[in-house]
């Protein structure tokens, strides 16, 4: 076992964990916070994304002792501590931009980091930024849209 210390949606977290551990499965087993799936287990899907440091990471791809002194967010931590939805996951509801659901929640925290670290200026570039997460239901139209009218809600 090793001690892992980080910082989770805001909060100080301090767990031992075998040296094996993938950050998702220390996200879903041992913080109990389910928001983040487990998709292809190869970080080709992107349903397990989170922001490590503030950028968009596949926590499926890396060993939580690797994220050691590490801020983490999860799609839990996103929206306000009242329950305000953050702008992307308000955008993603009015949008549409899901329909079962699993690939939501990696592909909200992907949106996030695609606004405030890349152009997205066009539809070209925000789909190609999107590339790493894959849903299967919707044919993307409305999650293009629920990113542009997130970006706009962003700025």
């Amino acid at each position: 076992m090793a001690l892992l210390t980080l910082t989770v949606n805001g909060r100080d977290v301090s767990r031992d964990v075998p040296p094996q551990t993938l950050l998702v499965d220390f996200i879903r087993d041992h913080l109990r916070l389910t928001g983040t799936h487990i998709g292809c287990d190869t970080a080709q899907c992107g349903a397990c994304t989170v922001h490590l440091n503030g950028r968009a990471t596949k926590s499926c791809n890396m060993l939580a002792l690797q994220a050691q002194g590490a801020q983490v967010t999860t799609i839990e931590g996103l929206a306000a501590t009242d329950g305000t939805l953050h702008p992307m996951q308000a955008a993603f509801r009015a949008c549409h931009g899901l329909q079962c659901g699993f690939c939501t929640p990696g592909m909200v925290m992907s949106a996030v980091d695609l606004v405030q670290h890349h152009d997205c200026s066009s539809e070209e570039q925000l789909r190609q930024g999107l590339e790493g997460n894959i849903c299967r239901c919707t044919g993307y139209h409305n999650i293009v849209k629920a990113v542009q009218q997130g970006a706009a809600a962003m700025k």
